[in-house]
């Protein structure tokens, strides 16, 4: 519904066409006067007083009224409407690192994480473009944001579990891949982040000499820095990162889940395992793994997104649907409804000519 204190117009000069409404009123009330054959039901129906009166004016009133809406809609009036706002692309971001071989989720993290995976392509709409990302010791983008749903699909039932979790690779991977165009500095993100600059040697208080580029000994230019959006801003862009939070590599998730909000990409985390954990042995090797909600929360809460949690496939499932949900934001927009106006008005001018074709036979 239009919030009605808000309604304006493009062209406010052209509301003196209503102006012109009295006159078609009282051309009317003359010609009823002058007791001419019309259209309008005459007054020797069998009927009550106030049903003669109503069936006698009201096809004539909804004429006027007809009339008014179309005039209404030649000034082009605007109001801010809540509308639906549907993401053009998400990135799925699943954990392939080791730790998603535990057991805790049947028939393991992986294959949970997998099959509700394939569930939430299918049940998006065709417009929307998906793309996967595998986030292992290193994060790779496997399939490149497409509308095709088989190749998604394939890309997800291929995934293969390596050493070491990346999270915050994984991130900035999604983001280039939805956001080509944004200039980010994707190397720099994840080798700046990862591999800290090494000391110069030089003497506190000076500048510190840019580094040069071995090859060409050029001092590379400076990343340019992106213009930053209200976080959760961005209704076009999304990214679901799949995993039990366990990072191990890579950049730090939580300041590349800043990069994500400023950039006003919104990144709903699914935690896929148990809080109590399990012990996982491989390579003659034990080890307790343990879903690490407080990353996956605050992950979220820095983008302005949800947080949710899964210990078993069927939750998962069902956490995947709400995400389908979630993802369909909802914000105000001025938007023209000079159309809504003139449907009206035809629809009440048509009414009240039907209405008096059907008793007349005629309009005029």
């Amino acid at each position: 519904m239009p919030e009605w204190h808000s309604i304006q117009f493009v062209w406010p000069r052209l509301l003196w066409l209503l102006a012109t409404l009295p006159l078609w009123l009282g051309l009317y009330i003359a010609w009823q006067a002058r007791g001419v054959q019309r259209a309008w039901p005459s007054a020797s129906m069998n009927t009550g007083v106030s049903t003669l009166r109503f069936t006698r004016h009201a096809p004539a009133l909804m004429v006027l009224l007809g009339l008014a809406g179309i005039l209404l809609a030649m000034a082009r009036p605007q109001a801010i409407l809540l509308l639906p706002s549907r993401i053009d692309t998400v990135m799925l971001a699943i954990d392939s690192s080791g730790s998603m071989r535990a057991g805790d989720v049947q028939p393991s993290r992986i294959e949970a994480a997998q099959a509700a995976a394939k569930s939430f392509v299918m049940g998006q709409p065709a417009q929307v473009k998906l793309g996967v990302v595998s986030v292992a010791g290193a994060a790779a983008l496997v399939q490149a944001p497409t509308d095709q749903r088989d190749l998604v699909i394939q890309a997800i039932e291929q995934l293969s579990l390596q050493p070491g979790s990346a999270l915050g690779s994984g991130i900035v991977i999604a983001l280039h891949a939805m956001l080509p165009g944004s200039g980010l500095d994707v190397r720099g993100l994840i080798d700046g982040e990862a591999n800290p600059p090494a000391s110069t040697g030089a003497p506190l208080g000076r500048p510190t000499p840019a580094p040069t580029d071995p090859t060409s000994g050029v001092a590379p230019r400076p990343p340019i820095g992106l213009p930053k959006v209200p976080p959760g801003s961005n209704s076009a862009a999304a990214i679901v990162l799949l995993s039990d939070g366990q990072s191990n590599a890579g950049p730090d998730p939580l300041k590349m889940a800043q990069v994500a909000a400023d950039l006003g990409v919104r990144v709903y985390t699914v935690g896929v395992g148990s809080v109590q954990g399990t012990v996982l042995k491989a390579q003659g090797m034990q080890m307790r793994v343990k879903l690490d909600e407080a990353s996956l929360k605050k992950i979220a809460e820095i983008t302005r997104a949800e947080y949710f949690s899964a210990d078993n496939s069927q939750d998962l499932l069902q956490i995947y649907k709400s995400l389908s949900s979630k993802i369909v934001l909802k914000k105000h927009r001025r938007t023209e409804i000079s159309a809504l106006c003139a449907l009206l008005g035809m629809l009440l001018l048509s009414w009240g000519c039907a209405w008096t074709w059907w008793r007349h036979g005629r309009i005029i």
